[in-house]
């Protein structure tokens, strides 16, 4: 139950009156168990899901259109991604581009390892992928690639490499430099869990290791040693539900992102 009050913004004793007294509309027959270790969905529960799951489609399937059919170019629009795109959009905002999103706009950023965003459920309005859903009512786009090299400090003897953890060697840049390492023999110096980490440690000296170009290449202390790698070169695909599509907001950030990946296309693939 505590879950649910963290999810719904409300208190444990709210959540019990509230539960005890859809349970009374059914004739005071107890849908959940009550446990020890918490709440369990009994089989008189269980009877009532598909039905339960049928309104909450319908609900949210009303709550997108009637945010679609607003035309205020104003408002807040949640956008899921990973961190290489968002610190790239982030920096868009007032970096060096000719592209702005509308004033009215507040884009919130969303970066959630280990989660994938419900779009249907609008836990993001959009979203930032390196691959676009099978399955779903989705607007899907072709954004762009994010080129990604090798760099260290500009003149420092970094032989050592820096590279993520080992819950993220499935990732394909860590699936490379374990290869290097293999090849060269030369150590890790750093396993660490984001972007940010390994830029700091490889801005420092600590090691050499594969970055974004458009992170890299305008960095003032790092250096490129490397090509960009083909292998490694990240795509993202913009992906809306298409009830949302065209709601005012959502279609301003489209074409905003849209924009931005082609004006910045040299810069993401390592040629500026």
């Amino acid at each position: 139950m505590r879950a649910a009050g963290r999810a719904l913004g409300l208190s444990q004793p709210t959540i019990a009156r509230r539960l005890a007294a859809f349970e009374a509309g059914f004739g005071g027959a107890t849908l959940f168990d009550r446990l020890p270790e918490g709440l369990r969905l009994n089989a008189a529960g269980e009877q009532l899901v598909p039905a339960a799951e049928s309104v909450e489609d319908a609900v949210l399937t009303l709550e997108r259109r009637r945010a679609a059919a607003s035309p205020v170019l104003s408002g807040t629009v949640r956008v899921s991604t990973g961190e290489c795109a968002a610190g790239f959009l982030a920096r868009s905002l007032s970096g060096p581009t000719t592209t702005a999103l509308p004033s009215g706009i507040t884009l919130e950023l969303v970066f959630e390892p280990g989660h994938t965003a419900n779009l249907a459920r609008r836990e993001a309005d959009m979203a930032l992928r390196h691959q676009p859903p099978e399955t779903g009512d989705f607007y899907i786009s072709k954004a762009g690639t994010f080129a990604c090299a090798v760099y260290r400090r500009r003149g420092a003897d970094a032989g050592a490499w820096v590279t993520y953890t080992e819950e993220q060697a499935h990732y394909a840049p860590a699936r490379w430099v374990q290869r290097q390492v293999a090849d060269t023999r030369r150590p890790v110096a750093l396993r660490a869990s984001s972007m940010l980490m390994h830029l700091e440690a490889i801005r420092a000296g600590t090691g050499r290791g594969v970055l974004p170009c458009y992170v890299g290449d305008g960095h003032p202390l790092l250096e490129r040693l490397t090509p960009p790698i083909p292998e490694i070169a990240a795509e993202y695909w913009i992906i809306v539900h298409r009830d949302l599509r065209r709601a005012a907001c959502v279609r301003a950030v489209i074409d905003w992102v849209k924009a931005l990946f082609a004006e910045q296309r040299d810069v993401l693939a390592g040629f500026a």
